[in-house]
């Protein structure tokens, strides 16, 4: 039972710990206005998984391209074969899971309060 109790633990940490840096990989300029963006689009709650997706591949694609276009650096692909690009683009998912969900549940009560 204690081999349960410590995989359960690690489990809960793992997660908890992709959720801080999610969230703090997201609490930037950029993170922010794709979440905000991300939390205007969703139409319900079941469907967060999809736009945190697309915030998630929309914010990495940014991450390649505006140096491109900002600066006139030279394009170059991210480095897809590497275990922590992945592990970073888990981050970022788990971040905008979050963030978009407290956006969304901030314009849901935002907008029923309007109408009553």
């Amino acid at each position: 039972m204690d081999t349960v109790t410590q995989n359960i633990n690690q489990f809960l940490d793992t997660s908890n710990a992709y959720m801080q840096a999610g969230f703090y990989k997201i609490n930037a300029v950029q993170g922010l206005l794709i979440a905000i963006v991300g939390a205007y689009l969703l139409p319900q709650w079941s469907r967060v998984f999809v736009v945190a997706a697309g915030a998630t591949i929309f914010h990495l694609i940014l991450d390649v391209m505006l140096p491109v276009l900002a600066n006139n650096a030279a394009f170059r692909l991210p480095p897809l074969v590497e275990a922590d690009y992945w592990r970073y683009a888990l981050t970022l998912y788990v971040g905008y899971l979050l963030v978009i969900t407290v956006f969304y549940v901030i314009k849901r009560t935002m907008l029923s309060s309007s109408h009553a």
